[in-house]
């Protein structure tokens, strides 16, 4: 199916700006240079400009590439790691926190337990 992502096995963030100009030859570059991954893994890599509100996610479907763009409405934000031009591993349920505009790093979310 066309863009599914709940077939992939890891979900990668592209920390810092990227320039959303990029098509999908400059952004396989970015995943290759910044990500150190094969685009063409069964993985998601998610990549946001200046503006925090929009994304571009990029997928290799076995035939070809995806490419996802999503631009949120008014005043809407991602809350997108700006540290610097790295990239983070991420669960489904930091990916869902992301795309809920909520911080991916919530450390009282999931508590250790003891025993």
């Amino acid at each position: 199916m066309l863009g599914d992502i709940s077939r992939v096995e890891n979900i990668y963030l592209v920390c810092g700006y990227t320039d959303l100009r990029k098509s999908i030859d400059g952004l396989c570059a970015v995943v290759e240079e910044v990500v150190k991954q094969d685009p063409k893994s069964n993985a998601l890599f998610l990549f946001c400009g200046r503006q925090c509100d929009r994304f571009k996610a990029l997928l290799w479907e076995g035939d070809g590439y995806v490419l996802i763009y999503k631009r949120l409405d008014a005043a809407g934000r991602y809350r997108w790691p700006r540290s610097n031009q790295e990239a983070k591993s991420l669960t489904w349920q930091q990916f869902d926190w992301l795309m809920s505009g909520i911080d991916i790093e919530q450390p009282k979310a999931i508590r250790a337990h003891y025993g």
